[in-house]
């Protein structure tokens, strides 16, 4: 294992970007911020402050969470997400792994709730809380 190897999560949407980074022993994850998405058919910013915080964080891979169906189908969602992780990995060089989003939303937002976060505020954060989710699954896995 390479030394300070760390794995940045997202957990990609339409409107924002949640954004996740492990701790160098890949252990946990920890969030880091939601980037807001102007346009959904526009990522030229998103792409940049990712490279910013791939520079920032000394990241060696990506974890981007893959939204299948209940059923283990791939729809709309699953197509938007590959196409922005082939861009993700043509532009910063790094593999990109996907790996299987479902219910990191709800989990996310138990969590929230177990914070005492009043669901109504759980917008603003719940992006982010499922990065968190997705990479730790996949952290988890790897163990």
């Amino acid at each position: 294992m390479k030394e300070n190897k760390r794995y940045l999560g997202l957990d990609f949407g339409s409107k924002t970007v949640g954004v996740a980074i492990s701790d160098p022993l890949l252990m946990s994850a920890q969030g880091v911020e939601i980037i807001k998405r102007e346009r959904e058919n526009k990522i030229r910013k998103t792409l940049a402050r990712i490279d910013e915080l791939i520079e920032e964080y000394n990241v060696s891979e990506i974890v981007l969470g893959l939204p299948v169906n209940m059923d283990d189908s791939e729809g709309d969602r699953c197509i938007k997400t590959r196409e922005f992780g082939e861009k993700l990995e043509k532009r910063t060089g790094l593999k990109v792994n996907y790996f299987d989003e479902r219910l990191s939303s709800f989990e996310a937002h138990e969590i929230l709730d177990e914070c005492g976060i009043k669901s109504i505020n759980h917008k603003e954060y719940v992006d982010e809380v499922a990065a968190m989710v997705i990479l730790q699954g996949f952290l988890d896995e790897l163990k």
